[in-house]
């Protein structure tokens, strides 16, 4: 059966990239963190900012102009801390992690799909090629990019070979189900 390696790809595809849930749970706790920090930061200035000097500036002195620098550059770094890990998380979130559980689940439907079609041995194999090859090299280089920073990954990603193969295969299979689909499996011959 062609489509069999589309599932079996399938179903180990999603297991890596659903494993990077754990990844950003992680990551959600690193930012919880970031993000008490900037409460304690923020809070700390607002309260500078609360003293008697406000309602006259003329009274701030330069102690306290220092104090008040140095919290409102705390209360920005921490700012900062919170926005990098929410980056980091919709780094892999937005790609890695969703693109792969879903280029994962179209091999799965696309191999058991192909079970159902009667058409010629060669256009299984290319519409089953073409989403395998698609898949890793789109979401599978999101992964070595995003995941483990693979600069060549970035580049080759670039090019923009895996979502076009994925297309094609999209294409291919609309045909193909378009011509020999059939109610019960078919085996190739």
């Amino acid at each position: 059966m062609i489509g069999k390696k589309n599932i079996v790809f399938g179903f180990f595809f999603l297991v890596l990239t659903a494993g990077l849930g754990p990844v950003m749970v992680q990551m959600y706790q690193d930012w919880g963190a970031a993000n008490g920090e900037k409460q304690q930061r923020v809070g700390h200035l607002q309260q500078l900012k609360a003293g008697d000097w406000e309602e006259d500036p003329e009274t701030l002195d330069e102690l306290d102009a220092k104090a008040l620098a140095v919290s409102n550059a705390e209360a920005i770094l921490a700012m900062n801390a919170v926005a990098a890990q929410e980056f980091a998380i919709d780094y892999i979130k937005g790609g890695p992690h969703a693109h792969g559980n879903l280029e994962a689940l179209l091999n799965i439907a696309v191999g058991l799909t192909l079970g159902f079609l009667a058409v010629s041995v060669w256009l299984k194999q290319l519409i089953s090629w073409s989403f395998i090859l698609g898949t890793l090299l789109h979401s599978g280089l999101l992964y070595l990019e995003r995941v483990f920073q693979v600069e060549w990954a970035a580049a080759l990603l670039n090019t923009g070979i895996g979502p076009i193969l994925i297309l094609l295969g999209l294409l291919l299979m609309g045909m193909a189900v378009g011509m020999g689909f059939r109610g019960r499996w078919v085996e190739e011959r």
